[in-house]
């Protein structure tokens, strides 16, 4: 049985795609009808692909592979942020900066400046400073949490990338593929789903119809670390799970 529900999938209007003057010929398969000439998806292939996607990326989860999560559009930003903090993955919905995968060292070193920048306040050497170098370099460091914030944490190139809106996010696609990182994505009527791997056919333009789909992708990615966690403690020696018991009855007491 499927894990998606087409009526919620309904609810949220996921089924809007765009002007049917606006389409892309290879989303034919996943057009239902067309509507005072808007192309309608045909939600019964989202739910399939939505359920492949989910079930792949809680795969990725679970074998404790990072996933890249990207949605710079407006609609998306805020929705998918707030959405992806319960899996602690990272995310990039301010700017996509070019070569954050194929030039992924030059990215690692502007995480690096920023660790620097959060050392010299912490250990007294900001304070020294002059006012004017001060402030330049709080600037700077705000430009980059802006733009490498949540990124931060990737040491190393990411597993697999979920993106909202193909046609705004090229770059990425295009750097993910260049790579053979594999892509996931909300596809809507007007872009070629044949550039990702795990295209999930549906609206990328209404904030309901994204955070509806966010939900069934993060409670996958959630399911898949969970299962991790319950596998590692399995597998974990005998003395250890008996110190976390100790441990864990000496915090309660």
């Amino acid at each position: 049985m499927s894990k998606t529900d087409y009526k919620e999938l309904l609810e949220a209007g996921a089924h809007f795609g765009h002007l049917k003057r606006k389409w892309h010929p290879k989303m034919a398969p996943y057009i239902f009808m067309e509507k005072n000439g808007i192309h309608i998806i045909d939600l019964n292939k989202t739910v399939v692909k939505l359920d492949e996607a989910t079930a792949a990326m809680k795969q990725i989860a679970k074998s404790g592979k990072k996933i890249l999560f990207v949605a710079t559009k407006k609609q998306a930003k805020d929705t998918v942020a707030e959405a992806v903090k319960s899996t602690g993955m990272p995310y990039v919905t301010e700017r996509w900066p070019g070569g954050m995968l194929t030039n992924f060292a030059t990215i690692r070193k502007a995480v690096r400046k920023m660790a620097t920048i959060d050392n010299m306040m912490k250990d007294g050497t900001f304070d020294v400073l002059s006012k004017r170098e001060r402030l330049q370099i709080s600037r700077q460091r705000a430009k980059l949490e802006r733009d490498l914030g949540s990124i931060s944490d990737l040491n190393r190139l990411p597993s697999a990338l979920f993106i909202v809106d193909i046609k705004k996010e090229h770059i990425a696609v295009a750097e993910a593929r260049k790579l053979n990182i594999p892509t996931f994505a909300i596809v809507d009527t007007n872009s070629n789903p044949g550039l990702v791997d795990f295209p999930i056919p549906a609206n990328d333009d209404a904030s309901k119809s994204i955070g509806k789909i966010m939900e069934y992708v993060t409670k996958a990615v959630n399911e898949g670390l969970a299962e991790r966690t319950a596998d590692k403690e399995k597998t974990k020696p005998k003395k250890e799970k008996e110190a976390d018991k100790k441990e864990a009855s000496s915090e309660e007491a």
